[in-house]
């Protein structure tokens, strides 16, 4: 598990003070993956940089699996990033050494043995699917290859958390799914926690079962996938689960609503639902179902007829687990 509290980071850039982290606070229980989304200068790179200490926060905490690492002394920081494996946008892997070298590169700083070496990276590269490239070098892998040699010694120190800085945002779409697939296979596997840092909503559709929207040095929205999409009016929910285009009002006016559902409900007719019950014609504006994680997901705009009581179909809907929100109408 890893918890951030209150993480603050204040930067003096001469007589200025610039905030990146202002009260950041998170917890991501142990075995999920959480995605920390945002655009530039959301400070997503200053997040890194102090949940592994790189810099210290100026205030707040940082604990990995009960302990603060925000409170370990200079002389024992390295043996606490220990505690936080780091998959970067580029693999930042060694030219002149090849794949097995790489991984064993954080094995032999710690002093292991030649031959627990031998063993644990032999068992690393077999994870990741690379047991035949062992004595490839950089340049004769391809880029998904790469990042998978960076994906195993990040996990050689045996850490308790795997923190992803954008780790597909330099692979084509095809490469990106194989590599987040391999995340949640090491999750399964290694029961092991996952941050990762994006600007890609296609990473947190493919691979998070929970998000956070960092926006200014703050999370403004977070919560599970689920969570997320059925909350009326949040961006996260707009953007993972978008409504294609601009949508026609109909040329029968009449109120229009939006309907989010998920899981089993995804897969339910909801409009032969409500036509059969109210006996009306349902216009169906626009509409997108996509699997998010583990789950399915529904969005909906439809245009109910003129003079239909709204409150007994928004009451109906919600009551077989239907999310309403009332966009309009004439």
């Amino acid at each position: 598990m890893i918890t951030i509290k209150d993480l603050r980071k204040v930067y003096r850039q001469g007589s200025d003070t610039v905030v990146a982290l202002d009260g950041v606070s998170l917890e991501v229980p142990t075995g999920k993956i959480h995605g920390i989304v945002g655009h530039s200068g959301a400070g997503k790179s200053t997040l890194v940089r102090c949940l592994t200490l790189l810099d210290r926060p100026t205030s707040g905490s940082v604990n990995v699996n009960g302990q603060d690492l925000t409170n370990v002394s200079d002389s024992k920081l390295r043996d606490a990033r220990r505690r936080i494996g780091m998959v970067f946008q580029h693999a930042n892997l060694f030219d002149s050494r090849t794949t097995a070298q790489n991984v064993a590169y954080p094995l032999e700083l710690t002093g292991v043995s030649k031959s627990e070496i031998s063993r644990k990276v032999s068992e690393l590269l077999e994870l990741v699917g690379l047991a035949k490239f062992a004595n490839a070098y950089p340049s004769q892998l391809s880029g998904g290859q790469r990042q998978r040699v960076g994906i195993a010694r990040a996990l050689a120190t045996d850490p308790d958390v795997l923190l992803c800085d954008e780790p597909t945002s330099a692979l084509d779409p095809q490469t990106t799914d194989e590599i987040l697939e391999l995340v949640k296979k090491l999750r399964d596997r290694l029961n092991i926690t996952v941050l990762i840092i994006t600007h890609e909503m296609h990473v947190v559709k493919q691979a998070c079962d929970s998000v956070s929207l960092l926006e200014a040095g703050r999370i403004v929205e977070h919560g599970e996938l689920a969570e997320v999409i059925n909350t009326p009016g949040s961006r996260l929910a707009a953007t993972l689960l978008p409504l294609p285009g601009d949508t026609p009002t109909g040329e029968t006016q009449g109120p229009i609503l939006d309907l989010l559902y998920s899981g089993e409900q995804a897969s339910e007719p909801v409009i032969s639902m409500i036509t059969r019950t109210f006996d009306i014609d349902v216009n169906v504006l626009a509409g997108s179902v996509e699997q998010l994680g583990e789950h399915q997901f529904a969005h909906l705009r439809i245009q109910l007829p003129l003079g239909t009581d709204v409150a007994r179909v928004r009451e109906h809907l919600l009551a077989n687990g239907v999310a309403v929100t009332e966009k309009g109408g004439n």
